[in-house]
């Protein structure tokens, strides 16, 4: 199209219209020209070169009113060929609705003939079935009687001539439906129930593989094919999927799991040790199979060596958390369990054997039994066996109680000491029962020997007790003892013998000091049968020494030979007593007697009345301190350890001319013997009220009287025997003074302070005019 028939289609412009900005940018471009000419010719001179710049705007001007020109018209060439552009757009339009309407038109009139052809369209679908089911009519005639021949193969376990059946009813089925449009036929109902039996028939033979393997590993084979070639196939039908893979899977774990931890097969009461025994010798063996009969007959990645032991294990292990809760085990099938769970089992017996492969290995798996399953366990072993232990020592205890009220004394070994089978039976009950505990964990013999050193605690209080119901029968009659202080003695050998041999009791790992509490309960069983021996001779001696002194006393020796044939007479017994325990007993056997000579004295039943009684009373003292030295020497106490040189000592003071020097006699003794304690207090006041000392008057108390140092004051009422108290804490004639540790009694510690001043009596003279005071028993 040319320009001229281009101008003839477009529409012409208005005319004698303006812009509205064209005033507005007139008087911008006024006051712009007024502006520069102002500046321009602003002086004279420039006027002369008006010409040359009104030429030269003129030429401006014009350049831009053709240059506004050319680009007007560019402009309005551009808006006209739009607007033919959209008339032309406008006429297509209009001609593709036209067409648009024809053929909705058309579309209506062909649904109409449509519907009329919808019954035609029916009869060849139809038809189209007809003609697949006339052709596939013999087949499907076969139907029922392939599904009973594949029910027969089922039951005479043809496994994979079974499945092969089954597979060529599915493909029919497949076949069938398709052509059909799904159509599900009423012969094929039988094909689930026929699939499931199969199934099942696979799963129980894989429930029976370590029986198969052994007796039809063909069937085995069988089922595991089957199960591996339905993994792998696909249907066009929309059925869940069988899985026999898996189902065959889990047949294999749970008919092991069956044959071993069935409930008919855990162990009874009683039954546990014969029922580990059994899973010993079964487990390895069942491996063993695994890996030569049943891996064979599976795929590599059935992993069967593993999947057996992971099983076996598995279940093994369901089968102990049901055993731990029922009914609690007895201490002999907890302490079977224990050892087989943490050594048997991961042991070269079981599943640590080197004939097993690496597949085997369980000891990634859970333990057996947690961390608190071991530690529940071994609290209730302690617990039943510290009841039967502490049964048996108090068993042992009794018997040995009924020993001391025999007719005839205590037995005796070889060398002639005293001896009872009862240290030797409480050790050997304690020492078996942590020596059998350490085949099973550091952790129980810990717990056992805790319990071990406990229970021999309380046997030794309750041997204590036992030795003080004993003693206070005796001595009040309820029970009289032929042989009361032999079997006193016997016991102290019990004693030395638990001592020396508490040290079986200590594994390497015990730290120092465990057995602490046990020694101190030895050395206090130590003390009190010494108490109860010192107790027997003092009955026996006090009413010898009633009658000392006295003038018979100064003439004769006879009351101290009467004492010292009754002390070796008493002490004759000891030699039935081991070292170091029969030192220990002369050391206090004569620091009893001279206590009771000494305290004897102090009752101020006899005053030198002259010089020459205290001689006598000093010479007499020196022979009973001699003939008690002899004495004990002859019984083998040792002379470092004697305190009748005490008497010596003390003779000297009754050969005192003036008595007046008495205090200074008295601090050298203090001095000579370092040991010996000042008793101050109401005792010291007492003694200078009965002696009536002019140097330290004392203002008399009432019921004031000199205290001997054998009765306490405040004694408890009723005391046991060989539990007297002072207020000190205990008696002075009959508080031991050697050390329990160690059996090393200290040489010349006799509490004689007391003593001394009271020896004053003896010393006084009544008619002597250096004395202050006369005797009161002039």
């Amino acid at each position: 199209m040319d320009s001229a028939a281009r101008d003839k289609t477009q529409p012409a412009l208005p005319t004698g219209l303006e812009w509205p900005e064209q005033e507005r940018a007139e008087q911008l471009a006024r006051g712009a020209a007024l502006k520069w000419a102002s500046g321009i010719f602003y002086r004279p001179e420039q006027l002369a070169r008006l010409g040359q710049y009104r030429n030269r705007e003129v030429q401006r001007t014009c350049s831009l009113e053709a240059r506004i020109k050319s680009v007007v018209q560019s402009y309005l060439e551009g808006v006209k060929t739009g607007v033919w552009q959209l008339a032309q757009a406008l006429e297509a339009v209009q001609g593709a609705r036209e067409a648009l309407g024809q053929a909705r038109g058309l579309l209506r009139d062909m649904a109409e003939a449509a519907q009329t052809l919808e019954p035609l369209r029916e009869q060849v679908v139809e038809h189209k079935q007809l003609q697949a089911l006339s052709q596939l009519l013999p087949r499907l005639r076969a139907v029922p009687a392939a599904v009973a021949h594949t029910q027969t193969l089922i039951d005479a376990q043809r496994l994979l001539e079974a499945y092969v059946s089954l597979r060529e009813l599915e493909q029919l089925q497949e076949e069938t439906c398709v052509p059909l449009g799904g159509l599900e036929l009423p012969v094929f109902e039988g094909l689930g129930p026929l699939a499931e039996a199969l199934g099942q028939a696979v799963e129980a033979a894989a429930g029976a593989a370590g029986q198969l393997a052994r007796e039809n590993p063909a069937l085995l084979v069988a089922a595991v094919r089957v199960a591996e070639v339905d993994a792998g196939c696909t249907t066009s039908l929309e059925q869940a999927p069988r899985d026999w893979r898996q189902r065959c899977l889990r047949a294999l774990q749970q008919g092991l799991e069956r044959v071993h931890f069935g409930t008919s097969l855990q162990p009874g009461p009683g039954e546990l040790a014969k029922w580990l025994e059994a899973l010993r010798v079964a487990l390895p063996a069942e491996l063993a199979m695994a890996e030569a009969l049943v891996a064979p007959c599976c795929p590599p990645h059935y992993k069967v060596v593993q999947l057996w032991a992971h099983t076996l294990h598995g279940g093994l292990r369901r089968c102990l958390q049901q055993l731990l809760e029922g009914p609690e085990l007895e201490e002999a099938d907890t302490f079977t369990l224990l050892h087989w769970v943490l050594h048997v089992y991961q042991g070269p017996e079981m599943m640590g054997s080197l004939e097993l492969g690496p597949e085997a290995d369980v000891s990634d798996l859970e333990p057996l039994l947690t961390l608190e399953n071991i530690e529940q366990l071994e609290a209730t072993f302690v617990a039943k066996v510290q009841a039967k232990v502490a049964q048996w020592l108090q068993k042992a205890l009794d018997g040995e109680v009924v020993e001391w009220g025999r007719e005839q004394e205590p037995d005796t070994d070889l060398s002639g000491f005293y001896h009872s089978p009862l240290p030797a039976i409480v050790l050997q009950i304690l020492e078996e029962n942590i020596r059998v505990t350490r085949i099973v964990s550091v952790s129980l013999e810990q717990r056992v020997h805790g319990m071990a050193l406990s229970e021999l605690s309380a046997f030794l209080r309750s041997f204590t007790d036992a030795l003080i119901r004993f003693s206070r029968d005796h001595l009040r009659g309820e029970a009289v003892v032929p042989h009361y202080v032999p079997y006193l003695l016997a016991t102290l050998n019990h004693q030395l013998a638990l001592s020396s041999s508490v040290s079986v009791l200590q594994p390497k790992w015990v730290v120092p000091g465990v057995l602490a509490p046990v020694e101190a309960e030895l050395d206090k069983l130590q003390k009190r049968i010494c108490r109860l021996v010192l107790e027997a001779l003092l009955a026996e001696l006090q009413p010898l020494f009633a009658a000392l002194p006295s003038r018979r006393w100064l003439s004769s020796p006879e009351l101290l030979d009467d004492v010292c044939k009754r002390t070796a007479r008493f002490c004759q017994n000891f030699q039935h007593v081991r070292n170091p325990a029969v030192q220990l007993l002369l050391v206090e056997a004569e620091r009893t007697v001279v206590l009771q000579y000494l305290s004897a004295l102090m009752q101020g039943r006899l005053v030198c009345r002259g010089a020459d009684e205290r001689t006598q009373a000093a010479e007499r003292m020196q022979h009973d301190a001699a003939q008690l030295q002899e004495l004990f020497l002859g019984l083998g106490l040792e002379e470092s350890v004697q305190c009748v040189p005490v008497l010596l000592a003390l003779k000297e003071l009754l050969n005192l001319r003036d008595p007046t020097l008495l205090g200074l006699e008295v601090a050298g003794l203090r001095q000579q013997f370092p040991d010996v304690r000042c008793e101050d207090g109401p005792g010291r006041e007492e003694t200078q009220e009965r002696l009536g000392g002019a140097n330290a008057p004392v203002t008399p108390q009432r019921g004031s009287r000199l205290r001997p140092p054998g009765p306490a004051r405040r004694r408890v009422p009723r005391a046991a025997p060989g539990r007297t108290q002072l207020s000190a804490g205990r008696p002075a004639a009959l508080a031991p003074s050697w050390s329990p540790s160690t059996f090393q009694p200290r040489a010349n510690t006799c509490t004689l302070a007391g003593l001394l001043l009271p020896l004053r009596v003896l010393c006084l003279t009544p008619d002597c005019p250096q004395n202050k005071v006369t005797s009161p028993y002039a």
